[in-house]
């Protein structure tokens, strides 16, 4: 199997996974692949917004977005698309949530390789089947199942 990820850094605060993190996680949900390219850039808060109202209409910016490759898989098989991860976001949801930020980074960039992949979750059936599968991948990497938040103490 070949996976070639790109991964820009636009920024690196408050706290962005090393690559080899990223790459291991991505990695993890393309096992079924023979081949795999992608780029994932990680961004501030302005350029998540700008995106996220430019692409979903919606004001403000979200955790990640994909942007899946359509219309080459008979020129360029292996081209999935682009993930964009608003590291802010990332880090501000793992501390309300109580999830450690490795284990928040690792479902955000699983989660949006599956949506490359096709995977969705608008529907009730189609939402079990991807939260079954980040969960799977994610206990693979000793991450608890990302969907059961910590119960108060």
């Amino acid at each position: 199997m070949s996976v070639d990820i790109t991964i820009q850094f636009v920024t690196r605060k408050p706290y962005v996974p090393r690559a080899t993190d990223i790459r291991r996680w991505i990695a993890a949900a393309v096992t079924d692949r023979e081949a795999t390219e992608l780029t994932v850039r990680i961004v501030a808060e302005d350029e998540g917004a700008q995106l996220n109202q430019a692409w979903r209409g919606r004001d403000g910016p979200t955790n990640v977005l994909s942007f899946p490759c359509h219309g080459l898989e008979t020129i360029a098989p292996a081209l999935l698309g682009d993930i964009v991860v608003c590291a802010p976001v990332v880090a501000r949801e793992a501390d309300e949530q109580g999830k450690s930020l490795a284990a928040h980074w690792a479902h955000m960039l699983i989660h949006g390789t599956l949506h490359l992949r096709g995977y969705d979750h608008q529907t009730p059936a189609q939402a079990e089947v991807m939260e079954q599968l980040e969960t799977d991948i994610l206990r693979n990497f000793g991450y608890a199942d990302p969907y059961r938040l910590p119960t108060p103490h």
